[in-house]
């Protein structure tokens, strides 16, 4: 088929367009043209702003897609312009959305693809809840034959891991021994998917009939506690075991306002999504195990020189001494 994506050049998407290729699609690649991505060589490009309809119009005249993948639609309004210029012209439009549709904390586990919506857990799950909505009407008004694929931690492109702070030391403390804060006890669970498994949905969703319609969850399948997430990784690159500091959400609330907004959102909700119709129409995997996606992303840091030090993020340190002697005084003053 011929495909366009929207966005190929972000973490998802630079993988999603090299295994289109690899699956045998002729695959165009829409961007600002900002980005560089290391794409294969017969990947076509299409310069111009999502945000104008005229350089969509024109998109859709130079590749005279089959299949449209929307990496990039973040308003309700840029899934509607995208109905309008693509409705009865192509076979499918598959949109990228997120697990953050979702209320936190869920009502019941696992979450299912019909789960509660309202309210969405952060304004970005709000819009991308109502891109799919304009999406899921223009099915049921005329047939446009939509798909929406909704991801959750994706990681493994070159960037750094996530973690409590949103530190970018964070992997060179894990690599030096250096204290990880940890919120709350560390118990709350976390499904961390490389983008090569996430990719590999949206690839197996593009033409498959089965798909029209549907919308799909394609976090990991392995789930685990931010206490093993530290653990494991450290493992996996042959760090020390790490000393993890346990601070409640509350104090890092009070403490750090401007580091915690994933932690408010997401970290602190232990939250499992049922992945079985992903597996069954799209043959949905987890093939990237955590530590093999670690030694990954460590590895391309390194080939850049982009690692760090673990001295770069002194505030990091000035909370973890601010905790123990905060908790040093509470034990103090028990006696």
């Amino acid at each position: 088929m011929r495909v366009l994506v929207l966005g190929g050049t972000g973490l998802i998407s630079t993988a999603i367009t090299r295994q289109a290729v690899a699956a045998g699609h002729d695959v165009a690649v829409f961007t600002r043209g900002r980005s560089e991505a290391d794409l294969p060589t017969s990947v076509d490009r299409v310069v111009g702003d999502r945000a104008d309809r005229s350089a969509l119009d024109r998109a859709r005249t130079a590749v005279d897609p089959d299949c449209v993948i929307d990496m990039i639609a973040f308003e309700p309004d840029h899934v509607a312009t995208a109905v309008d210029v693509f409705d009865g012209r192509i076979d499918q439009y598959v949109l990228c959305s997120t697990v953050d549709v979702y209320h936190r904390p869920p009502e019941t586990m696992p979450i299912t693809e019909r789960a509660a919506r309202e309210p969405a857990v952060s304004d970005y799950g709000r819009k991308k809840a109502a891109c799919e909505d304009r999406l899921f009407a223009a099915f049921r008004e005329t047939g446009f034959p939509g798909t929406v694929i909704r991801p959750w931690h994706t990681y493994g492109g070159g960037e750094g891991l996530l973690d409590t702070l949103s530190s970018d030391a964070y992997l060179a403390r894990l690599r030096a021994g250096e204290p990880i804060v940890v919120h709350g006890d560390g118990s709350s669970v976390w499904a961390p998917c490389h983008r090569d498994d996430v990719a590999a949905a949206f690839v197996a969703a593009v033409g498959n009939h089965e798909a029209i319609g549907e919308a799909y969850h394609v976090p990991a399948t392995e789930t685990m506690t931010w206490n093993q997430y530290h653990r494991r990784a450290a493992a996996a690159i042959d760090a020390p075991e790490p000393e993890l500091i346990h601070v409640p959400t509350e104090a890092l609330r009070a403490a750090v306002p401007d580091r915690v907004g994933p932690l408010l959102d997401h970290f602190r909700f232990s939250t499992v999504f049922d992945t079985e119709k992903a597996e069954r129409d799209l043959g949905f995997r987890q093939t990237v195990s955590w530590e093999t996606g670690v030694r990954r992303t460590v590895d391309r840091l390194a080939d850049r020189d982009a690692l760090g030090d673990a001295d770069d993020d002194p505030e990091y340190d000035a909370l973890v001494a601010a905790w123990r002697e905060a908790t040093d005084a509470f034990v103090d003053a028990l006696d």
